[in-house]
């Protein structure tokens, strides 16, 4: 783990998508976070240590899906799917698709491996099973502001978390979609799906895959926007900036609630997701596993001597 000081800093962006205004200014505590997103082989541990199942792995709740096709209750996740051409962008059914035996096992369905990636980031794991990793690892899901501080790496309003330009002097600097979306993937970075972790550079807080390769999980619960305390509720005006801000009920009316999720993924591709960027923010629901999402940890003790 890397520790990362605490400090105050403007998240979120006003020049892209709009859950993610407004900017405002937060505090956060120092803390302990992942290097990297939980690999393949530290979530293997964890199963063989535990016995653990994950949600992926065990049937769907019929009473939690009252219009599901009966037949699709079995155990399994979301698995992408690359179209064979252009589509509508609009009905995510092009390039997503339930796959019964898709797990963390077999991220693709059956007959799929973690031959060769065991320091792949670990997919398929929805909320609740990050939550029971990091409770095993004796540490904790990072709230959305502390996620957001540790990936801009001490820039302070930077596009990217290297700095403003997607690849400087050409350099692919993340794990991200290159062409267009969901049909030509042009590779540029090298990897069609995820990619070991640290394959590409460091921010300024040297931690690797703050951008790309898999959306992260963290503890906050989705809302449209970000939640800004009103001005007047300070006696002097407002001045001081939300401390360890954190989401923790609801703020939507949803069958199934959603937590913030972070990153962006090797999916992400500026015709369509251009959220591989600090500020970035989505809404998923808390039972979804996919080819795409993963999570890493953080630990609020401070290290000795300090």
């Amino acid at each position: 783990m890397v520790w990362v000081d605490g400090g105050r800093f403007l998240m979120g962006s006003d020049d892209f998508y709009p859950e993610e205004r407004p900017v405002h200014q937060v505090e956060v505590d120092g803390f302990w976070v992942d290097r990297h997103p939980v690999t393949n082989a530290q979530f293997r541990r964890f199963v063989k240590a535990t016995g653990y199942v994950t949600v992926a792995e065990q049937p769907p709740d019929p009473a939690d899906y009252p219009d599901a096709d009966p037949d699709l209750l079995v155990p399994g996740a979301l698995v992408f799917q690359p179209s064979a051409g252009p589509v509508d962008l609009r009905d995510w059914r092009a390039w997503w698709a339930w796959v019964p035996g898709a797990s963390w096992r077999s991220p693709e369905g059956p007959g799929s491996t973690l031959h060769g990636r065991d320091l792949h980031p670990v997919v398929q794991v929805c909320y609740q099973d990050a939550l029971a990793y990091a409770a095993w690892a004796g540490k904790a899901l990072p709230s959305e502001a502390e996620w957001e501080y540790a990936a801009r790496g001490g820039l302070e309003g930077k596009v990217f978390a290297w700095g403003d330009e997607f690849a400087p002097k050409g350099r692919q600097m993340a794990n991200t979609w290159q062409g267009e979306f969901p049909w030509q993937n042009l590779l540029l970075d090298r990897y069609e799906r995820t990619s070991p972790v640290g394959s590409f550079p460091p921010n300024g807080f040297g931690l690797v895959d703050m951008a790309g390769n898999v959306w992260e999980w963290t503890s906050d619960y989705f809302a449209p926007q970000h939640a800004v305390p009103d001005p007047g509720e300070h006696g002097d005006g407002g001045c001081c900036a939300p401390h360890n801000p954190q989401v923790t009920s609801p703020a939507l009316q949803e069958a199934i609630p959603r937590r913030v999720i972070k990153g962006g993924s090797h999916l992400c591709a500026p015709s369509y997701c251009l959220r591989y960027r600090p500020a970035a923010r989505q809404g998923e629901a808390i039972d979804t596993a996919t080819t795409h999402i993963g999570f890493r940890c953080v630990l609020r003790d401070a290290p000795s001597g300090r």
